[in-house]
């Protein structure tokens, strides 16, 4: 097989579907390694440092053609190892001083200036890739940076200017330090656009065309996903030289999810949604689970209502700084947390061993985002289980999802957090109910996990939350009114007179009654001050006196 992959692409048609399942077939069944393939010994040390030793069917089939230099648009379902299908050529085509002393290179071929660049949709995404190429290419330490938003730029800058040799990043920022000139992309020989249906869901298509046209027109294209809709394809012959379509599917596996994943649908009310999420978290085997909102309220609501009833939850959507974002998903990947409220933002990217259930609170919106959040369990061949909660007006769009995707759950059952066919079909408890109790309640929380400050931009200086009694007063003078330059109240200490004496006395209000002044008897001025007014005494208030009815002004004025 890694003698004929190549060979397809000179010049031979595709492979049509029936033989590729055959060529699939005898993947899984050989017993292939990563070092029959081709890759460097550096490499193979490295991947069995982390236990992986057998390629997965979509890296045993890309690895011969990418290898080699060929363009490639690799598809293959979620959780099937498609960063490797990709990382292990795009680190093996970088040029690192390990490479020169073991004669593979020369020195002149070194350089500090990226050698690949892998297009990220998300934040996590590239996080998640960046990790696992650091992994790959740990043996030959090869250079990889992140470059995504929320993250303030100076550490980035510093990152590129003492050299990196692989960057993985987001559009928006690519094109902001490509605008900086703090980004060359002058010596890029290998582009990967990893998930690019996204990037297309997302808007990122002019950006993502703007930054291949700063890449020389002599390079390696690599474009993976799981889905290839029309206008990825689209994207792919303007911008790619007779690429190799490669798409790797089980036998047995003929359905559009992975086969080891159990899918449930039920159709449940929204006020007894909480309660029905709260039950199946308390499921027999149950490990890590990650719940899946439609919009960000409804996700942080969520949150909120889990960590009420005693479950370590954290969140994870686009309201959250890049900060609070990632202290959850490092709690999440620690177990300091065991649920995962997230938003649409966590469906790509989220690659986390022990993740045993996900739940969709809310209907996605189309069958791609259902196949992308159900692929964060039953990854690399472990069995995971699929909550979907259909609420009643959300029946005609699960119908289009379950007919695009050829699913037997047109008319989901409806369901209550008391039904007995939850209880037996996720393997909850008798007698469990929406809370969990204090004797289970053992993870740390989100509150364990520190946030770590990454210089988001736009974020205060001082927030109410980490401000400190010592800092108060601080602000509290700084936010002071100022008049002249000067604050208010220095320039009304200025105006005070040294000595009491030459002390003006405040001016008094005059009293009326139906328009008409009062005359008042003993009213001081300021030119003759009586003796009782003293300096250490100040004038008391004038006590106002009942008259009756038929008393005048006048004659209250005397009495007074």
């Amino acid at each position: 097989m890694a003698r004929s992959a190549p060979g397809r692409h000179n010049g031979c048609p595709p492979p049509s579907p029936h033989s590729a399942a055959r060529v699939e077939e005898a993947s899984i069944l050989s017993t292939t390694t990563f070092i029959d393939l081709g890759i460097l010994p550096e490499t193979a040390e490295a991947l069995e440092a982390v236990g992986i030793t057998t390629p997965f069917p979509i890296q045993e089939m890309t690895l011969p053609v990418a290898l080699s230099g060929n363009d490639v648009i690799g598809q293959a379902k979620t959780g099937t190892g498609k960063t490797l299908g990709f990382g292990i050529p795009l680190i093996e085509r970088v040029t690192v001083p390990a490479d020169v002393e073991a004669g593979r290179a020369c020195p002149e071929e070194l350089t500090d200036s990226p050698q690949a660049l892998v297009v990220v949709p998300t934040r996590e995404l590239c996080q998640q890739v960046t990790n696992d190429l650091l992994t790959v290419g740990k043996v030959r330490n090869v250079r990889v940076a992140a470059i995504y938003g929320g993250r303030a730029y100076e550490p980035q800058v510093e990152a590129l200017k003492k050299g990196v040799d692989v960057v993985v990043g987001t559009p928006g920022r690519l094109l902001d330090l490509v605008g900086q000139r703090k980004l060359s992309l002058k010596a890029v020989r290998v582009l990967v656009l990893d998930e690019a249906d996204e990037m297309l869901d997302l808007g990122f298509l002019p950006d993502v065309e703007k930054i291949i046209e700063l890449l020389p027109a002599k390079r390696q294209t690599m474009l993976f996903s799981a889905t290839m809709p029309g206008q990825v394809i689209a994207l792919a012959r303007r911008y790619m030289s007779q690429p190799t379509h490669i798409r790797a599917t089980a036998p047995d596996d003929e359905g559009a999810t992975v086969a080891n994943i159990t899918q449930h649908i039920f159709r449940a009310h929204s006020l007894d949604k909480p309660e029905v999420v709260a039950r199946i978290l308390q499921a027999e085997g149950r490990g890590l689970a990650m719940v899946f909102c439609r919009t960000k309220r409804t996700a942080a609501d969520i949150a909120d209502q889990l960590s009420r009833r005693g479950f370590a939850a954290g969140a994870v959507h686009g309201d959250l700084g890049q900060g609070a974002r990632e202290q959850a998903l490092r709690a999440f990947r620690n177990r300091k947390v065991d649920v995962l409220v997230c938003t649409d933002v966590a469906a790509r990217g989220i690659d986390i061993d022990g993740v045993t259930h996900v739940i969709n609170y809310q209907t996605p919106e189309d069958e791609k985002t259902y196949l992308h959040r159900v692929g964060r369990t039953g990854r690399a061949g472990a069995a995971g289980t699929a909550v979907t909660l259909v609420d009643w007006d959300d029946i005609p769009r699960w119908q289009l999802i379950n007919k695009a995707l050829d699913l037997p759950f047109n008319d989901p059952e409806e369901t209550y957090s008391t039904s007995d066919h939850l209880y037996e079909l996720l393997g909850i408890p008798e007698g469990t109910v929406g809370v969990l109790p204090r004797a289970e309640r053992t993870r740390a929380g989100l509150a364990a996990e520190e946030i770590e400050d990454l210089g988001e931009p736009g974020a205060r200086r001082h927030s109410p939350a980490t401000s400190t009694a010592a800092d108060r007063p601080k602000r509290q003078r700084a936010r002071q009114r100022t008049r002249a330059g000067q604050p208010i109240g220095a320039a009304v200490e200025q105006a005070q007179p040294a000595t009491a004496e030459a002390a003006a006395p405040a001016r008094r209000r005059r009293r009326t009654r139906a328009g008409a002044s009062i005359p008042t008897a003993a009213a001081p001025t300021a030119a003759a001050p009586t003796a009782a007014a003293t300096p250490d005494e100040s004038p008391k208030p004038r006590r106002r006196r009942r008259t009756r009815r038929s008393a005048t002004p006048s004659q209250d004025s005397t009495e007074n």
